[in-house]
């Protein structure tokens, strides 16, 4: 009987042993396969990632990134929106954003980020070994990666370039229906507007925009390709527009009897603006941020970065590609474009009341 016992004693130990072992191993698998199918942190054999914000288009930027990660081995993650949507993200978001940079074009929307407390200081001497002065803001939270200029293009069948001098003489009577702009809405004419309130005061230049608007063919234009082509259709003689958007447009058609011309060349020069990055105030990882700006700006990357876009370097060692050359050298006005953000608001109420929509 007490064999008996201890038998059946035994019997349950062995199934009690045999439960708890196969317990064991059904968590052990069970932790395996979570752990290759979730990311629980940091782990050594894991990439650094990166993340940006950026309004800039995917195609001109994969490239650049891409070509970063194989380098310093860093992971770009990034999320493309407008610029006022990136913005609103990250003052929605505060603390909890994963963004650690914002990449965006026009120097307002870099110093409405700026004013918005939405960056820090980038503190690389990099950086400002890179790219001057005027192209950066005066208390570091953002640098320019890319220079784009704002100019007059004409119709080369109708326009003598001789009867082009300024931005301010597109206003005379000489261009009454004669002139196409993009909408006032657009942060482009925004700041080229702030430029002439800083370089003419508020009277003198509200009776500028006040003459293009009497000139106008037809209502402001939605983009910038729309005035080129109402220019080479014969809608208008001359408009103002971004050098780039003229360059996609010769890139189609090498042979569009439309050309550039640059303004202002006896007084201020041509009005530039520029692509650029902060830091985000809320980054979890600045120090890789501040890496990927300071790679952003080196020799290495600046062709590519600026001439994907036809666009200008800002680092001064690069020179521009082939194309972008070909259009010729010119003055360029000489201010901060951190005021350009300064006196946006001063530029849309003025607008507003030339009666520019």
């Amino acid at each position: 009987m007490k064999s008996i016992v201890c038998l059946g004693l035994m019997r349950k130990v062995m199934v009690v042993s045999a439960a708890f072992v196969f317990a064991a191993l059904l968590s052990a698998c069970s932790d395996q396969e979570e752990t290759s199918g979730t990311n629980h942190g940091p782990d050594s054999s894991e990439p650094e990632v990166v993340t940006v914000y950026s309004a800039r288009a995917d195609h001109l930027i994969k490239p650049l990134f891409d070509e970063f990660t194989a380098e310093t081995g860093i992971r770009v993650q990034y999320i493309t929106d407008t610029e006022a949507a990136l913005i609103a993200r990250l003052q929605t978001e505060q603390d909890r954003t994963p963004a650690d940079a914002l990449l965006t074009v026009d120097a307002g929307n870099l110093w409405h980020a700026a004013e918005v407390d939405m960056l820090q200081p980038i503190n690389s001497e990099i950086v400002r070994e890179n790219v001057p002065d005027y192209l950066r803001a005066s208390d570091d939270s953002w640098a320019a990666l890319s220079i784009r200029a704002r100019t007059i293009v004409y119709s080369t069948a109708r326009v003598d370039p001789a009867e082009l001098s300024t931005y301010e003489a597109l206003a005379d009577e000489k261009w009454f229906g004669r002139l196409c702009l993009r909408t006032s809405a657009k942060v482009y004419n925004q700041s080229l507007v702030a430029s002439m309130i800083d370089a003419l005061g508020e009277e003198r230049t509200e009776d500028i925009v006040s003459g293009w608007v009497k000139n106008l063919a037809v209502d402001p234009m939605s983009n910038d390709v729309m005035v080129i082509q109402a220019i080479e259709a014969g809608v208008c003689d001359a408009g103002i527009v971004n050098t780039y958007y003229f360059g996609r447009q010769e890139a189609e058609n090498p042979e569009i009897p439309v050309a550039l011309f640059w303004p202002n060349q006896e007084g201020r020069g041509v009005h530039i603006n520029i692509s650029g990055m902060g830091i985000t105030r809320y980054a979890k990882h600045p120090e890789l941020a501040r890496q990927l700006i300071d790679w952003l700006s080196s020799e290495k990357a600046q062709k590519d970065f600026a001439g994907l876009n036809k666009e200008y370097p800002v680092n001064p060692k690069v020179d521009p590609v082939p194309e972008v050359q070909a259009w010729g050298n010119f003055k360029r006005d000489p201010i901060n474009v951190e005021q350009l953000g300064a006196l946006q608001a001063d530029a849309i109420r003025l607008m507003d009341r030339a009666g520019y929509r």
